[in-house]
């Protein structure tokens, strides 16, 4: 029964999803950080820069890869991305009868510390560690809530008055549960966790600077060897191989949306010698800048 119950419930969000997405691609919806996705055929690898979020597969399945880890995930198995990370994506199942079809819903982290000053009350956290990304599994309470996020898009003028709840029992239902503890050490203030986050969002900030780790250290009010090694576990990069990976990430997207050359992409995002910007892209994304863009660009 309660299987019979989640094909029903994946059943209808592919028609909400596919309803307004008749083609591949990804739309923003009206619900405020709530996107969809379709695509379908499988795709070659592609750089993405996670938000904290929550993505759930309807069909299909996902390779998602952070450093050297990689993490596959399908529909019963969900994401959980709990600071911002630069990854490397890609479908791996999709077809024009069975398209891979998802959506993504990115993290309120207000509403999240609410959501965990209560839950603390009540000692409903599962503890753990881990890195910034995990996966964990779809459960029928989950799947519940978000047919409902999904059906909402039906009533719009229920939005402003629904949709801040149908979030907080998601978040609920994630925090709660097996990969929750992620997600909850990452915006609880004190925690090792929530410090690497603020060295996270300074280099996400100032990526273009030079990075001095004694200074990332204070910013994050950690020591040097103790930074090093909670923001390794958290992001499978060392702090260096962080930025380096924005820097690339943010390249790549200049090339594409300015239509500059790799050259001045390098010089932008911070790197002083081009022949290094095009050895550490190539080792990062297969391919030298010039022939990745024209790839991008063709395909669009």
């Amino acid at each position: 029964m309660v299987k019979e119950k989640m094909e029903f419930a994946r059943g209808r969000m592919r028609e909400r999803v596919e309803m307004r997405l008749p083609n591949e691609g990804s739309l923003a919806t009206a619900i405020p950080g709530l996107s969809l996705h379709r695509r379908a055929c499988p795709t070659a690898p592609d750089s993405s820069l996670y938000e904290p979020s929550f993505a759930f597969i309807i069909s299909g399945a996902k390779r998602v890869i952070l450093g050297d880890e990689t993490y596959l995930y399908d529909q019963d198995h969900f994401l959980l991305t709990a600071v911002g990370l630069p990854t490397i994506v890609q479908v791996l199942d999709a077809s024009i009868a069975a398209p891979y079809v998802s959506f993504k819903l990115d993290i309120d982290l207000d509403l999240a510390r609410e959501l965990i000053a209560e839950v603390d009350q009540l000692g409903g956290f599962t503890e753990g560690r881990g890195s910034g990304i995990a996966i964990g599994p779809v459960t029928p309470e989950l799947t519940s809530a978000a047919m409902r996020l999904l059906d909402l898009l039906d009533h719009p003028v229920e939005i402003p008055i629904l949709a801040r709840s149908i979030q907080r029992e998601i978040l609920y239902r994630v925090m709660t549960g097996p990969v929750g503890s992620r997600l909850r050490h990452s915006v609880q203030v004190g925690t090792q966790t929530n410090r690497v986050s603020t060295a996270i969002r300074w280099l996400r900030e100032n990526y273009d600077q030079p990075i001095r780790i004694e200074s990332l250290a204070d910013i994050a009010g950690m020591g040097e060897s103790t930074l090093h090694h909670h923001f390794r576990a958290l992001t499978a990069m060392s702090p260096v191989q962080y930025q380096k990976h924005l820097r690339l990430h943010e390249a790549r997207r200049i090339m594409i949306a300015d239509r500059v050359d790799a050259s001045s992409a390098a010089l932008r995002v911070g790197y002083e010698s081009v022949t290094q910007f095009n050895r550490e892209y190539r080792r990062l994304f297969g391919v030298p800048p010039k022939k990745d863009v024209r790839t991008i660009l063709s395909l669009g």
